[in-house]
């Protein structure tokens, strides 16, 4: 770790001796370039550079200690030395996470896509309840949730449902929610009141920009047809609903939700760059974890990652043995003890890393 910060030292010196060049200072575009890179090395830069003051003093309190003298004196050299040495500890900690890698994509908005999996008309009840329950949640934080596409299931649930969720940071609070989700309960059809399993697939989408999934029109087969359910009437008479099909990985996307053609194009091509963007990032993604085993996710978005029991009120997330007995408030929205014992195991295991 050390030798990283060392390195960044130097290269922030570097920068800075740049930055008075009079050539560089003349070209907007070079200045503003290595101001972004000073910006993003100065706070580690810094509190490295307090760690060392704090190690130097730690040797100086040391020396005095050692030298001998008036006990007074030793004393307060003592407890000088044990106020520096709590304060190096925490410098060091903050150091590490300040070394933890930034993702780009935290900050970014989301495409949740939920399709229901094994089980029949109970998966698709559950995909519901999921959707459901993502909806509290966005609504608790404050952010805006709408729906892109849907296809129901016979039984009132979804076989599949995709929302748009616009706020703060969504991303960094449901990037671990990608994966198979498992729901063990009783189905109001079960007459004899067998427990039944089934599932549900999740996947989050960050939004993304033309600049990180370029698309060449001449790969998309584009087609309209007519949108069906709560789009309203005037939806149902047109050929308003848009169908996206990228010829080259065989990605499929649709948006029947907007008020015109045109609403729905434009999301539907943004729905695709998101798709694609995820298909790239679970092969990288797999690639990475056949080097380390990491708590949260293997890169494997069909991995079986949270169980639902609905007998026994309880939730068990299966990547970090994360037991809780309160099902009925999860599924009301109350998703912040998971959220942010996922958020603690995947720091954690980047701590382990650096």
């Amino acid at each position: 770790m050390f030798e990283k910060l060392v390195e960044l030292d130097k290269k922030f010196d570097s920068i800075e001796k740049e930055m008075t060049n009079p050539e560089v200072i003349s070209n907007i575009n070079k200045y503003n370039e290595l101001n972004k890179n000073r910006l993003e090395l100065e706070e580690p830069v810094n509190k490295y550079r307090e760690y060392q003051k704090l190690k130097n003093e730690i040797a100086d309190a040391k020396e005095m200690i050692e030298s001998g003298g008036d006990k007074e004196f030793i004393q307060m050299a003592k407890d000088e030395l044990f106020e520096l040495q709590e304060k190096e500890e925490k410098t060091r900690q903050e150091l590490m996470l300040l070394l933890i890698p930034v993702d780009p994509n935290d900050k970014k908005n989301v495409y949740l896509e939920i399709r229901s999996g094994t089980g029949g008309e109970e998966a698709a009840l559950f995909a519901r309840d999921l959707c459901e329950m993502y909806t509290r949640y966005a609504q608790n934080k404050k952010w805006k949730v709408e729906m892109v596409d849907y296809a129901d299931a016979d039984a009132g649930g979804f076989a599949k449902v995709i929302l748009f969720i616009k706020g703060d940071e969504v991303y960094s609070k449901l990037k671990f929610e990608s994966g198979t989700h498992r729901v063990q309960r009783v189905p109001s059809t079960e007459a004899s009141g067998r427990i039944h399993t089934s599932a549900a697939t999740v996947a989050i989408m960050p939004e993304v920009d033309e600049v990180d999934v370029k698309l060449d029109i001449k790969d998309i087969k584009v087609d309209t047809y007519r949108a069906s359910g709560a789009g309203g009437q005037h939806v149902n008479k047109t050929d308003s609903a848009i169908r996206l099909t990228h010829l080259p990985t065989g990605i499929v996307v649709a948006c029947q939700d907007g008020r015109s053609q045109h609403q729905n194009r434009d999301t539907a091509m943004k729905l695709l760059q998101a798709k694609i963007w995820d298909q790239q990032e679970e092969e990288r993604l797999k690639k990475e974890y056949q080097t380390r085993k990491l708590q949260v996710g293997t890169g494997d978005r069909s991995e079986k990652i949270r169980t639902y029991n609905y007998p026994q009120g309880r939730i068990t997330d299966h990547r970090i043995g994360l037991t809780l007995y309160r099902l009925e408030y999860i599924m009301l929205g109350d998703l912040d003890e998971i959220v942010e014992a996922l958020f603690a195991a995947d720091r954690v295991d980047k701590l382990n890393n650096i």
